[in-house]
């Protein structure tokens, strides 16, 4: 059996890897084979048996063969069934640098405390909500997370932080967090992605916050709850979970210039654009499906927005 075609992992994440993952490198083909082997002889699946990305869904589910399964099969349905969601359908469009510049995670280049989980930035609320809808945003976050999955060996083994400033997110922003589009970002974490969030630290959260935040918690599962932290503009409590060294430069940290992460995560999707046109080719076919269709309609069934909120 050929080895895999996998970057062998530094030393510290190997043993993350090996203790807290279950992973077993003598074994490592083999099970990377046994996954290739199950997604070629499902007639409905047609996935991308890219070894890296494979190696990903193992490690994202504790090397559980059946949990991989089910997640990379998830993976390709939601992709399949919501591309308006889940897939940049053209990199070519002339405002694609806007698109990475709102939608992508500014990936912080200092894990926390050196060599623990990886801290992704983000600020909500900042594209022009009479040029762009939520909806342009999010094929984005999907597309970046494919690339990390790919490429970032410490969010893979360690999982991610997110960080996400909210200074400037008004009610004409949060109108547009509609049910269904909340519920298709938790689905696809809870579903089909095989990347572990430690935590999402909301910060400079504005007066009112917290009555949007309550009509989208019943959506959210108890676990994930427990994972969401909201801090005010006076940072102390943030800095208790995340030390103020570990923020951008921008905040008075010394982990990454967001101009110049903003600058290399647009230049990692130019560099990228081949793959994201090539990956319409993997997509399901759900008539050949053997078996139960996933149920869609309890995933996206659900109607109405958030349009009467006041952030005031």
């Amino acid at each position: 059996m050929a080895p895999p075609n996998i970057r062998p992992l530094p030393e510290h994440l190997q043993e993350v890897a090996i203790k807290e993952l279950n992973e077993r490198p003598e074994r490592l083909a083999e099970d990377l084979e046994a996954l290739k082997d199950w997604a070629i002889k499902q007639p409905h699946l047609n996935v991308r048996l890219d070894d890296q990305l494979l190696v990903a869904f193992l490690r994202g589910c504790k090397f559980s063969l059946e949990k991989a399964k089910s997640k990379l099969d998830w993976f390709y349905t939601l992709k399949t069934k919501y591309p308006e969601y889940y897939t940049i359908q053209n990199p070519d469009v002339p405002h694609i640098q806007d698109l990475v510049k709102y939608g992508a995670g500014l990936i912080l280049p200092i894990p926390l405390n050196e060599t623990g989980p990886r801290i992704v930035f983000g600020r909500f609320g900042i594209y022009p909500v009479d040029k762009y809808k939520l909806k342009d945003i999010t094929p984005i976050t999907y597309a970046q997370q494919e690339l990390v999955m790919r490429g970032d060996d410490t969010i893979v083994v360690n999982g991610f932080i997110n960080l996400i400033d909210v200074a400037q997110l008004d009610a004409a922003h949060f109108v547009q967090y509609t049910p269904p589009i909340v519920k298709s970002v938790i689905d696809f974490a809870e579903k089909a992605l095989p990347l572990r969030q430690s935590s999402a630290h909301f910060f400079n959260v504005p007066a009112g916050f917290e009555k949007p935040y309550n009509m989208i918690k019943p959506m959210i599962s108890s676990k994930q709850r427990e994972r969401v932290f909201l801090h005010s503009n006076n940072l102390e409590t943030l800095y208790a979970h995340i030390p103020q060294k570990y923020m951008p430069k921008q905040y008075g940290g010394e982990n990454g210039c967001l101009v110049e992460l903003e600058k290399s995560t647009f230049q990692q999707f130019l560099h990228h654009r081949d793959y994201f046109k090539e990956d319409l080719k993997y997509r399901n076919n759900e008539h050949l499906r053997l078996g139960k269709q996933p149920d869609y309609e309890s995933l996206f069934g659900m109607e109405g927005s958030f349009r009467k909120i006041d952030l005031d």
